[in-house]
């Protein structure tokens, strides 16, 4: 066998996923989207953010699976002036998304 592609398999890049999670609670008018924002930013995540129409925040996020993690973790805790009452979480395949946006409402 050639052992040399074997052993580049282990060093493929992790699998992305795409989070989507919906963020209810005190969260529209607290920088909530400018803090998952920063958050998306620092973890190297791609997607977007918005304010829901029903109320609450919508994240949509891709990337590794243990970032997309930390990034749930985040939208759990909210920055200081919000209040997270309740995080609603889909997994799926990734889109493909390239950047992290805010998204108008």
């Amino acid at each position: 066998t050639d052992r040399g592609s074997t052993g580049t398999s282990s060093m493929m890049l992790p699998r992305h996923e795409r989070l989507s999670a919906h963020v209810q609670g005190r969260v529209q008018g607290v920088g909530f989207r400018a803090f998952v924002f920063d958050t998306a930013q620092e973890l190297g995540i791609a997607g977007s953010v918005r304010n829901a129409r029903e109320g609450g925040v919508q994240v949509e996020a891709e990337g590794p699976r243990d970032r997309l993690d930390r990034l749930l973790s985040a939208l759990r805790a909210g920055p200081p002036a919000a209040r997270v009452d309740r995080v609603t979480v889909k997994w799926s395949a990734p889109k493909g998304a390239t950047r992290f946006t805010i998204l108008p409402t």
